[in-house]
Protein backbone atom coordinates (compact mmCIF):
# COMPACT_ATOMS: atom_id res chain seq x y z
CA UNK A 1 0.00 0.00 0.00
CA UNK A 2 1.50 3.27 -0.71
CA UNK A 3 2.30 5.58 1.64
CA UNK A 4 0.48 9.13 1.75
CA UNK A 5 1.85 11.97 3.31
CA UNK A 6 2.02 15.72 2.99
CA UNK A 7 5.07 17.90 1.70
CA UNK A 8 5.37 21.32 2.21
CA UNK A 9 6.66 22.68 -0.06
CA UNK A 10 6.56 26.43 -1.48
CA UNK A 11 4.60 28.07 -4.37
CA UNK A 12 6.86 27.47 -6.97
CA UNK A 13 6.84 23.70 -6.89
CA UNK A 14 3.85 21.87 -5.39
CA UNK A 15 1.13 24.75 -3.69
CA UNK A 16 0.01 22.27 -1.55
CA UNK A 17 -2.48 23.86 0.22
CA UNK A 18 -4.59 23.09 2.91
CA UNK A 19 -7.44 22.15 0.32
CA UNK A 20 -5.04 19.18 -0.89
CA UNK A 21 -4.00 17.02 2.83
CA UNK A 22 -2.38 13.90 0.87
CA UNK A 23 -0.39 13.02 -1.79
CA UNK A 24 -1.86 10.53 -3.84
CA UNK A 25 1.43 9.29 -6.75
CA UNK A 26 1.13 11.48 -9.25
CA UNK A 27 3.41 13.77 -11.34
CA UNK A 28 1.76 16.76 -9.68
CA UNK A 29 3.00 15.09 -6.48
CA UNK A 30 6.53 15.07 -7.60
CA UNK A 31 9.11 17.83 -6.12
CA UNK A 32 12.66 18.04 -7.31
CA UNK A 33 15.58 18.76 -5.22
CA UNK A 34 18.75 19.48 -5.57
CA UNK A 35 22.10 18.72 -3.16
CA UNK A 36 24.31 21.60 -2.98
CA UNK A 37 28.21 21.75 -2.00
CA UNK A 38 28.36 25.36 -0.47
CA UNK A 39 32.62 24.92 0.14
CA UNK A 40 34.07 26.55 -2.68
CA UNK A 41 36.64 29.66 -2.31
CA UNK A 42 38.03 32.22 -5.02
CA UNK A 43 40.61 34.17 -4.89
CA UNK A 44 38.78 37.19 -5.76
CA UNK A 45 36.09 37.01 -3.85
CA UNK A 46 38.47 35.44 -0.29
CA UNK A 47 41.43 36.23 -1.20
CA UNK A 48 42.55 32.52 -2.09
CA UNK A 49 41.93 29.41 -3.78
CA UNK A 50 40.07 26.92 -1.19
CA UNK A 51 40.92 23.33 -1.07
CA UNK A 52 37.83 22.30 -3.40
CA UNK A 53 39.08 23.79 -6.58
CA UNK A 54 42.76 23.06 -5.85
CA UNK A 55 43.01 19.47 -3.67
CA UNK A 56 46.74 20.47 -2.89
CA UNK A 57 47.54 19.64 -6.04
CA UNK A 58 45.87 22.29 -9.04
CA UNK A 59 46.76 25.64 -9.35
CA UNK A 60 43.44 27.70 -10.56
CA UNK A 61 46.32 30.90 -11.07
CA UNK A 62 47.69 29.01 -14.06
CA UNK A 63 45.33 29.62 -17.26
CA UNK A 64 44.95 27.60 -20.71
CA UNK A 65 44.57 29.15 -24.12
CA UNK A 66 40.89 28.86 -24.09
CA UNK A 67 40.62 30.56 -20.89
CA UNK A 68 39.70 28.04 -18.32
CA UNK A 69 41.82 28.10 -15.26
CA UNK A 70 43.81 24.60 -13.56
CA UNK A 71 40.89 23.32 -11.63
CA UNK A 72 40.13 19.82 -9.18
CA UNK A 73 37.81 18.77 -12.09
CA UNK A 74 36.78 17.56 -15.29
CA UNK A 75 33.68 19.95 -15.30
CA UNK A 76 34.29 23.76 -15.43
CA UNK A 77 31.63 25.91 -14.20
CA UNK A 78 30.07 28.26 -17.19
CA UNK A 79 30.03 31.51 -15.06
CA UNK A 80 33.61 30.77 -13.97
CA UNK A 81 35.44 29.54 -10.41
CA UNK A 82 32.72 30.84 -8.16
CA UNK A 83 33.02 31.42 -4.29
CA UNK A 84 30.74 29.94 -2.43
CA UNK A 85 29.94 33.13 -0.49
CA UNK A 86 29.75 35.51 -3.16
CA UNK A 87 26.26 37.09 -3.10
CA UNK A 88 26.35 37.38 -6.70
CA UNK A 89 27.03 33.66 -7.45
CA UNK A 90 24.11 32.46 -4.44
CA UNK A 91 21.99 34.60 -6.47
CA UNK A 92 22.49 33.52 -9.73
CA UNK A 93 22.38 29.55 -8.65
CA UNK A 94 19.17 29.85 -6.87
CA UNK A 95 17.48 32.30 -10.22
CA UNK A 96 18.58 28.90 -12.11
CA UNK A 97 16.89 26.30 -9.86
CA UNK A 98 13.71 28.61 -9.81
CA UNK A 99 13.59 28.80 -13.45
CA UNK A 100 14.41 25.05 -14.53
CA UNK A 101 11.17 24.41 -11.52
CA UNK A 102 13.40 23.06 -8.74
CA UNK A 103 11.72 23.46 -5.50
CA UNK A 104 14.61 22.67 -3.01
CA UNK A 105 17.94 22.76 -2.09
CA UNK A 106 19.83 19.63 0.14
CA UNK A 107 22.83 21.38 1.80
CA UNK A 108 25.48 19.52 2.30
CA UNK A 109 26.53 20.75 6.03
CA UNK A 110 29.64 20.55 7.74
CA UNK A 111 28.06 21.19 11.54
CA UNK A 112 29.30 24.40 13.97
CA UNK A 113 32.32 23.85 14.86
CA UNK A 114 35.49 25.74 13.71
CA UNK A 115 37.48 23.09 12.40
CA UNK A 116 39.36 22.54 9.07
CA UNK A 117 36.19 24.51 6.46
CA UNK A 118 33.85 23.32 8.45
CA UNK A 119 32.74 27.10 9.96
CA UNK A 120 33.20 28.69 6.40
CA UNK A 121 30.80 26.07 5.41
CA UNK A 122 29.10 27.05 8.11
CA UNK A 123 28.44 30.71 7.04
CA UNK A 124 27.96 30.02 3.64
CA UNK A 125 25.29 27.66 4.43
CA UNK A 126 23.35 30.86 6.54
CA UNK A 127 24.22 33.09 3.46
CA UNK A 128 22.66 30.71 0.78
CA UNK A 129 19.42 30.35 3.07
CA UNK A 130 18.84 33.91 2.52
CA UNK A 131 18.80 33.83 -1.11
CA UNK A 132 17.16 30.30 -1.30
CA UNK A 133 14.17 32.02 0.77
CA UNK A 134 14.36 34.91 -1.92
CA UNK A 135 13.92 32.65 -4.24
CA UNK A 136 10.53 31.35 -2.72
CA UNK A 137 12.48 27.81 -2.78
CA UNK A 138 12.75 25.59 0.30
CA UNK A 139 15.70 23.76 2.10
CA UNK A 140 16.83 20.91 3.97
CA UNK A 141 20.31 20.13 5.57
CA UNK A 142 22.03 16.80 4.77
CA UNK A 143 24.28 16.49 7.97
CA UNK A 144 28.09 14.52 7.09
CA UNK A 145 28.43 12.84 10.46
CA UNK A 146 31.88 12.10 9.41
CA UNK A 147 32.89 15.17 11.09
CA UNK A 148 32.74 13.44 14.35
CA UNK A 149 35.67 11.26 13.12
CA UNK A 150 37.58 13.91 11.52
CA UNK A 151 37.50 16.17 14.84
CA UNK A 152 37.87 13.14 17.27
CA UNK A 153 41.63 12.31 14.94
CA UNK A 154 42.40 15.96 14.90
CA UNK A 155 41.95 16.01 18.54
CA UNK A 156 39.36 18.93 18.40
CA UNK A 157 36.85 16.86 19.77
CA UNK A 158 37.10 14.35 22.86
CA UNK A 159 36.16 10.60 21.95
CA UNK A 160 33.70 10.62 25.03
CA UNK A 161 32.02 13.63 24.20
CA UNK A 162 30.75 12.55 21.20
CA UNK A 163 27.32 11.77 21.78
CA UNK A 164 27.24 15.48 23.39
CA UNK A 165 28.75 16.99 20.51
CA UNK A 166 25.95 15.39 18.65
CA UNK A 167 23.36 16.64 20.62
CA UNK A 168 24.36 20.19 20.55
CA UNK A 169 24.64 20.00 16.52
CA UNK A 170 20.85 18.68 16.72
CA UNK A 171 20.03 20.88 19.13
CA UNK A 172 21.17 23.78 17.02
CA UNK A 173 19.53 23.14 14.10
CA UNK A 174 16.42 22.67 15.50
CA UNK A 175 16.67 25.81 17.42
CA UNK A 176 17.67 27.72 13.87
CA UNK A 177 16.31 26.16 10.83
CA UNK A 178 13.73 22.93 11.77
CA UNK A 179 11.17 25.65 12.58
CA UNK A 180 11.52 27.43 9.64
CA UNK A 181 8.30 27.73 7.18
CA UNK A 182 10.54 27.68 4.48
CA UNK A 183 12.63 24.34 5.88
CA UNK A 184 11.30 21.02 3.96
CA UNK A 185 8.54 19.10 6.03
CA UNK A 186 6.81 15.90 5.32
CA UNK A 187 3.96 15.50 7.51
CA UNK A 188 4.88 18.49 9.65
CA UNK A 189 8.30 16.98 10.46
CA UNK A 190 11.57 18.49 8.83
CA UNK A 191 13.25 15.94 6.51
CA UNK A 192 16.91 15.77 7.80
CA UNK A 193 19.86 13.73 5.71
CA UNK A 194 22.89 12.28 6.86
CA UNK A 195 25.49 11.30 4.70
CA UNK A 196 25.87 7.72 5.57
CA UNK A 197 25.54 7.89 8.77
CA UNK A 198 29.14 7.25 8.82
CA UNK A 199 29.58 8.00 12.79
CA UNK A 200 26.87 7.44 14.66
CA UNK A 201 24.92 4.66 15.89
CA UNK A 202 21.80 3.50 16.29
CA UNK A 203 22.25 4.24 19.85
CA UNK A 204 23.31 7.72 19.36
CA UNK A 205 20.67 8.53 17.35
CA UNK A 206 18.17 7.73 19.99
CA UNK A 207 20.30 10.09 22.18
CA UNK A 208 21.14 13.08 20.30
CA UNK A 209 17.23 13.55 18.69
CA UNK A 210 15.89 12.81 22.14
CA UNK A 211 14.49 16.52 23.45
CA UNK A 212 13.98 18.20 19.89
CA UNK A 213 11.06 20.39 19.94
CA UNK A 214 10.45 18.54 16.75
CA UNK A 215 11.61 15.04 15.76
CA UNK A 216 13.12 14.94 12.25
CA UNK A 217 12.43 12.15 9.61
CA UNK A 218 15.76 10.41 8.95
CA UNK A 219 16.63 9.98 5.98
CA UNK A 220 20.68 7.86 5.22
CA UNK A 221 21.89 6.29 2.40
CA UNK A 222 20.67 2.73 1.49
CA UNK A 223 23.04 0.34 2.65
CA UNK A 224 23.23 2.08 5.83
CA UNK A 225 19.82 3.44 6.81
CA UNK A 226 18.13 0.70 8.88
CA UNK A 227 21.42 -0.37 10.83
CA UNK A 228 20.55 2.85 12.41
CA UNK A 229 17.01 3.21 12.35
CA UNK A 230 16.47 6.28 10.22
CA UNK A 231 12.84 6.59 8.86
CA UNK A 232 13.71 6.14 4.84
CA UNK A 233 17.12 6.06 2.35
CA UNK A 234 18.27 8.72 -0.03
CA UNK A 235 19.46 7.28 -3.34
CA UNK A 236 22.81 8.11 -4.42
CA UNK A 237 25.47 7.32 -7.41
CA UNK A 238 26.13 3.55 -6.89
CA UNK A 239 29.83 3.57 -7.34
CA UNK A 240 32.66 2.00 -5.18
CA UNK A 241 35.78 0.15 -5.67
CA UNK A 242 37.16 2.32 -8.36
CA UNK A 243 35.00 0.01 -11.17
CA UNK A 244 32.99 1.75 -13.92
CA UNK A 245 28.99 0.91 -13.04
CA UNK A 246 27.52 -0.14 -16.26
CA UNK A 247 23.81 1.39 -16.95
CA UNK A 248 22.50 -1.73 -16.39
CA UNK A 249 24.16 -1.88 -13.06
CA UNK A 250 22.84 1.24 -11.86
CA UNK A 251 19.23 0.94 -13.41
CA UNK A 252 19.43 -2.20 -11.32
CA UNK A 253 20.55 -0.36 -8.04
CA UNK A 254 17.83 2.38 -8.87
CA UNK A 255 14.73 -0.24 -9.62
CA UNK A 256 15.60 -2.25 -5.95
CA UNK A 257 15.77 1.31 -4.30
CA UNK A 258 12.23 2.19 -5.47
CA UNK A 259 11.08 -1.24 -4.77
CA UNK A 260 11.64 -0.62 -1.29
CA UNK A 261 9.80 2.46 -1.06
CA UNK A 262 7.04 0.57 -1.93
CA UNK A 263 7.05 -1.81 1.11
CA UNK A 264 9.60 -0.77 3.62
CA UNK A 265 10.16 3.00 4.10
CA UNK A 266 10.15 5.87 3.09
CA UNK A 267 12.65 6.61 0.04
CA UNK A 268 13.94 9.66 -2.02
CA UNK A 269 14.62 9.10 -5.50
CA UNK A 270 18.01 10.34 -6.97
CA UNK A 271 18.88 11.33 -10.74
CA UNK A 272 22.15 11.66 -11.47
CA UNK A 273 24.03 12.55 -14.80
CA UNK A 274 27.30 10.16 -14.14
CA UNK A 275 30.21 10.08 -11.53
CA UNK A 276 33.83 10.88 -12.76
CA UNK A 277 35.76 11.95 -9.82
CA UNK A 278 39.08 13.99 -9.71
CA UNK A 279 40.77 12.04 -6.73
CA UNK A 280 43.77 9.84 -8.64
CA UNK A 281 44.66 12.83 -10.73
CA UNK A 282 44.69 15.03 -7.65
CA UNK A 283 46.97 12.26 -5.83
CA UNK A 284 44.02 11.84 -2.97
CA UNK A 285 43.71 8.54 -3.51
CA UNK A 286 42.27 6.02 -6.09
CA UNK A 287 39.26 6.74 -7.84
CA UNK A 288 35.93 5.79 -6.14
CA UNK A 289 34.55 4.73 -9.40
CA UNK A 290 32.95 6.03 -13.00
CA UNK A 291 29.86 6.27 -14.53
CA UNK A 292 29.48 7.57 -17.73
CA UNK A 293 27.14 10.71 -18.74
CA UNK A 294 26.44 9.01 -22.04
CA UNK A 295 26.57 12.86 -23.30
CA UNK A 296 23.64 13.34 -20.96
CA UNK A 297 21.31 10.01 -21.29
CA UNK A 298 22.53 9.00 -17.73
CA UNK A 299 20.50 11.95 -16.40
CA UNK A 300 17.50 11.56 -18.31
CA UNK A 301 17.13 7.73 -17.85
CA UNK A 302 17.76 8.58 -14.07
CA UNK A 303 15.22 11.42 -13.82
CA UNK A 304 12.60 9.32 -15.92
CA UNK A 305 12.97 6.18 -13.59
CA UNK A 306 12.97 8.34 -10.13
CA UNK A 307 9.81 10.55 -11.84
CA UNK A 308 7.53 7.12 -12.42
CA UNK A 309 9.05 5.43 -9.08
CA UNK A 310 6.49 6.21 -5.93
CA UNK A 311 8.91 8.66 -5.00
CA UNK A 312 7.34 11.93 -4.09
CA UNK A 313 10.68 13.61 -3.61
CA UNK A 314 13.43 13.53 -6.26
CA UNK A 315 17.14 14.95 -5.44
CA UNK A 316 19.30 15.28 -8.14
CA UNK A 317 23.10 14.31 -6.80
CA UNK A 318 24.16 16.99 -7.55
CA UNK A 319 23.99 20.70 -8.47
CA UNK A 320 28.14 21.44 -8.07
CA UNK A 321 30.45 18.56 -6.64
CA UNK A 322 32.93 18.97 -9.31
CA UNK A 323 35.60 16.97 -7.35
CA UNK A 324 33.44 13.77 -8.18
CA UNK A 325 31.90 15.01 -11.54
CA UNK A 326 27.91 14.86 -10.88
CA UNK A 327 27.31 18.59 -11.75
CA UNK A 328 24.29 19.48 -13.27
CA UNK A 329 24.90 23.16 -13.16
CA UNK A 330 25.66 25.35 -16.38
CA UNK A 331 29.24 24.06 -17.61
CA UNK A 332 31.90 24.99 -20.37
CA UNK A 333 31.11 21.69 -21.80
CA UNK A 334 27.15 21.17 -21.28
CA UNK A 335 25.73 24.35 -21.12
CA UNK A 336 22.03 24.43 -19.79
CA UNK A 337 21.46 20.78 -21.05
CA UNK A 338 20.58 19.11 -17.80
CA UNK A 339 18.40 22.20 -16.70
CA UNK A 340 16.32 22.30 -19.99
CA UNK A 341 15.79 18.38 -18.94
CA UNK A 342 14.83 19.29 -15.44
CA UNK A 343 12.34 22.04 -16.89
CA UNK A 344 10.54 20.00 -19.45
CA UNK A 345 9.73 17.47 -16.23
CA UNK A 346 8.92 19.81 -13.33
CA UNK A 347 6.26 21.84 -16.41
CA UNK A 348 3.94 18.90 -15.98
CA UNK A 349 3.61 19.13 -12.00
CA UNK A 350 3.66 23.03 -11.34
CA UNK A 351 2.41 25.89 -12.68
CA UNK A 352 4.89 28.11 -11.77
CA UNK A 353 7.73 26.23 -13.40
CA UNK A 354 5.36 26.23 -16.21
CA UNK A 355 6.01 30.15 -16.58
CA UNK A 356 9.84 30.34 -17.60
CA UNK A 357 11.40 28.91 -20.82
CA UNK A 358 14.70 27.62 -22.25
CA UNK A 359 15.84 31.15 -22.67
CA UNK A 360 14.98 32.40 -19.24
CA UNK A 361 17.78 29.68 -18.02
CA UNK A 362 20.38 31.62 -19.92
CA UNK A 363 19.50 35.15 -17.63
CA UNK A 364 21.07 34.21 -14.20
CA UNK A 365 24.03 33.58 -16.00
CA UNK A 366 24.12 37.12 -18.14
CA UNK A 367 23.44 39.00 -15.14
CA UNK A 368 25.95 37.77 -13.13
CA UNK A 369 28.65 38.01 -15.55
CA UNK A 370 27.35 41.68 -16.07
CA UNK A 371 27.80 42.06 -12.52
CA UNK A 372 31.33 41.10 -12.66
CA UNK A 373 32.21 43.28 -15.48
CA UNK A 374 30.44 46.39 -14.09
CA UNK A 375 30.92 46.08 -10.46
CA UNK A 376 32.90 49.40 -10.53
CA UNK A 377 29.92 51.62 -12.12
CA UNK A 378 27.74 52.28 -9.80
CA UNK A 379 25.05 53.58 -12.70
CA UNK A 380 25.11 49.75 -14.08
CA UNK A 381 25.49 47.88 -10.87
CA UNK A 382 21.75 49.97 -10.04
CA UNK A 383 20.14 48.90 -13.30
CA UNK A 384 21.49 45.43 -12.50
CA UNK A 385 20.28 45.22 -9.26
CA UNK A 386 16.40 46.10 -10.71
CA UNK A 387 17.51 43.53 -12.70
CA UNK A 388 17.68 41.14 -9.99
CA UNK A 389 14.38 42.31 -8.25
CA UNK A 390 12.67 41.87 -11.82
CA UNK A 391 14.23 38.14 -11.77
CA UNK A 392 13.39 36.78 -7.95
CA UNK A 393 9.64 38.71 -9.82
CA UNK A 394 9.75 35.93 -12.54
CA UNK A 395 9.01 39.11 -14.92
CA UNK A 396 11.76 37.80 -17.01
CA UNK A 397 10.65 39.71 -20.26
CA UNK A 398 11.03 43.02 -18.52
CA UNK A 399 14.79 42.10 -16.91
CA UNK A 400 15.80 40.30 -20.11
CA UNK A 401 15.21 43.86 -22.25
CA UNK A 402 17.56 46.04 -19.90
CA UNK A 403 20.14 42.39 -19.89
CA UNK A 404 20.28 42.98 -23.39
CA UNK A 405 21.06 46.43 -23.35
CA UNK A 406 24.33 46.03 -21.74
CA UNK A 407 25.20 43.10 -23.42
CA UNK A 408 25.12 44.96 -26.75
CA UNK A 409 26.88 47.70 -25.50
CA UNK A 410 29.83 45.28 -24.44
CA UNK A 411 29.93 43.87 -28.22
CA UNK A 412 30.32 40.50 -26.50
CA UNK A 413 27.72 37.32 -27.16
CA UNK A 414 25.68 36.68 -23.66
CA UNK A 415 26.81 33.20 -23.18
CA UNK A 416 30.39 33.70 -24.03
CA UNK A 417 31.31 36.23 -21.73
CA UNK A 418 34.60 35.24 -19.79
CA UNK A 419 34.18 36.09 -16.31
CA UNK A 420 37.79 34.45 -15.23
CA UNK A 421 38.95 37.27 -17.91
CA UNK A 422 37.05 39.44 -15.81
CA UNK A 423 39.12 38.51 -12.93
CA UNK A 424 42.34 39.20 -14.14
Amino acid sequence: MKRCCVIALSCHVLLLLSLSPSLHGGDEDKAVLVHYMPWYSSKPVSGRWGWHWTMNHFNPDRVSNNGQREVASHDYPLIGLYDSNDPHALECHVLLMKFAGIGGVVIDWYGIEDFRDYAAIHRNTQHLIKYIKKAELLFAICYEDQTVKHMVEGKHLEKQKDNVHGKKVLKWIDNNWFGDDAYMKVDGRPVLLVFGPQYFKRKHWRHIMSGLSTRPLLYGLPHLSQKVGANGSFGWPPVSSGREVVPAVWQQYLRQLYARGVTEEMVIAVAFPGFHDIYKDAGLHDSIGYIDNQEGKTFIKTLELAWKSNSQLIQIATWNDYGEGTVIEPTRAFKYQYLEVIQKHTKTCSKAASLFSRDDLRLPVILYKLKKKHMKNSVAMKDLKKVSTLLFSSKCDEARAILQQYVAESGEQSDTVDVDKLHR
